[in-house]
């Protein structure tokens, strides 16, 4: 067990310096986009296929797409951060348990989950609120899973790179 979580700290620490801009004081704008976000899926249900614009698309977006999808970018980024922490903190706690462990990267990822929804709602593109919302689901994918340690390996690496794509305005 360990080693997993070892290994898990590995990927969430290479993922949040994924995530960080070159400029942390740098904003997304609504011509750049976020710089990286991410949305988890329900591992029972992968994370669906959504459309985006096509570059022939007249630029039609949302007012607050950029900002919703900054804020998911951020939340995402912050809960990698604090799953990390929390995986080193008890691979350092020789006393905490497996189970203890997983509760505590359960709580995080659930409340990571309730962050995304907020933001889902507060979406004005229905694809962007879609998109978000399917993160959402894929994160209540990891409090359900049995070892959220190795669903964080296998599944949440995934949505950052997945928000860079489509999250944006």
């Amino acid at each position: 067990m360990t080693a997993l979580r070892a290994a898990a700290l590995v990927a969430l620490l290479a993922l949040a310096a994924g995530c960080q801009s070159d400029d942390p004081a740098a904003a997304p704008s609504a011509s750049t986009g976020p710089t990286a976000s991410t949305a988890p899926t329900d591992s029972v249900e992968p994370f669906a296929a959504t459309s985006t614009p096509s570059a022939s698309t007249p630029a039609v977006t949302a007012a607050n797409t950029a900002e919703v999808c900054g804020e998911v970018d951020r939340l995402i980024l912050a809960g990698s951060k604090k799953l990390a922490a929390d995986s080193a903190e008890a691979t350092r706690d020789k006393e905490t348990t497996p189970d203890e462990l997983n509760d505590r990267l359960k709580r995080t990822i659930a409340g990571l989950a309730s962050d995304v929804r907020k933001q889902a709602a507060r979406a004005e593109d229905p694809e962007i609120e879609k998109l978000i919302t399917d993160v959402a689901k894929q994160l209540d994918g990891g409090v359900k899973a049995a070892s959220p340690a190795k669903w964080l390996g296998e599944t949440f690496v995934d949505i950052p790179p997945k928000l860079a794509r489509e999250c944006r305005a």
